[in-house]
């Protein structure tokens, strides 16, 4: 399942790659709606866990999720709002939201302990995706100083995610 979970991300954030792979790359507004998405997509996942999970940690480490996405994405709502820019839907956060929904609705038919790992494994899987996408391409394609600082300072942030993801993996096996 957790290889399943990994090979889902990398298809969703495939088209980063393509655009990257051309020269292309993604421009700063579909570097925000990526990140966005991506912030919005963990939020929801974060909820699910907390309406469906009765596990302290789990509980736990949703609150932690719902609450830093959200205010990274409010950070990222001011900036584009400051800079008077509108994030662009794409094909990356498309696919994003998509696989997010088919993992929402898998995760909708398990209970207990198989939802309570399941769960923790999507975060895991996620985060590893999504850090790898910020460090190895949306950062070093924004071209905006202000836009590039947020993301640095978010990835900052999403690798201790991994991290606690990975450990509270382990412990709910």
């Amino acid at each position: 399942m957790f290889r399943t979970l990994i090979v889902a991300g990398a298809l969703a954030l495939a088209p980063i790659a393509a655009c990257a792979a051309q020269d292309a790359g993604p421009t700063d507004p579909q570097i925000a709606h990526i990140a966005y998405t991506a912030g919005q997509l963990d939020v929801a996942a974060a909820r699910q866990a907390l309406k469906k999970s009765t596990n302290p940690e789990v509980r736990a480490f949703a609150e932690l999720m719902a609450r830093d996405h959200a205010a990274v994405n409010d950070q990222a709502v001011a900036l584009v709002t400051r800079l008077q820019v509108t994030p662009e839907a794409n094909p990356t956060s498309a696919a994003l939201t998509e696989a997010a929904a088919a993992t929402h609705t898998r995760l909708e038919a398990l209970d207990g302990a198989a939802f309570d790992a399941a769960y923790v494994a999507n975060e895991v899987a996620f985060h590893r995706t999504v850090n790898g996408a910020l460090s190895e391409t949306l950062i070093p394609q924004a071209d905006n100083a202000e836009l590039k600082a947020l993301l640095e300072t978010g990835l900052s942030l999403f690798r201790s995610h991994q991290t606690h993801a990975e450990h509270l993996a382990a412990s709910v096996r």
